[in-house]
C-alpha cells in the first residue's frame, strides 16, 4: 500500500484499493460485505448490555487506529461501516480495522 503525505502535512492519505484487491480482501473477512464504497458488517448480541460493550470496543479500536467507522447500535445489534474518505473508497486501513474487529469476537483470520 502506497501513501502520500498531502502537501504541508506529515501524515500520508491512504491509497484506495483496486477492485480486485477489494475482493481479496473481502475473502478473507466472513460476514463483511461491500456496500457501495463501504465495507458493512452487522453484529447481533444476546443483550443491550453485550451490544454496548462491543460498541466501546470498536470505538477504542478506531480511537487508536485514528479510523473511525459510522456506528449505529440497537438492543442486540449494532452496524459498522468503513470507508476512507481521504481515499475516495475502501483502503486498507478499513480492513485492517474490521480484522481487528473480528478478532474481538474470536474471529480473526489473519493476514
Amino acid at each position: 500500500m502506497s501513501e502520500a503525505a498531502p502537501a504541508g502535512s506529515s501524515r500520508p492519505v491512504p491509497t484506495r484499493l483496486s477492485d480486485v484487491e477489494t475482493r481479496e480482501r473481502l475473502a478473507r473477512l466472513p460476514g463483511w460485505a461491500v456496500e457501495g464504497a463501504e465495507l458493512v458488517r452487522v453484529f447481533t448480541f444476546k443483550n443491550y448490555y453485550q451490544t454496548t460493550a462491543f460498541v466501546n470496543a470498536v470505538v477504542w479500536i478506531a480511537h487508536a487506529a485514528d479510523h473511525h467507522p459510522d456506528i449505529s447500535f440497537g438492543y442486540k445489534t449494532c452496524s459498522i461501516r468503513y470507508t476512507t474518505h481521504e481515499a475516495g473508497g475502501l483502503s486498507e486501513k478499513d480492513f485492517v480495522c474490521a480484522e481487528k474487529i473480528d478478532a474481538l469476537l474470536g474471529e480473526s483470520r489473519g493476514s
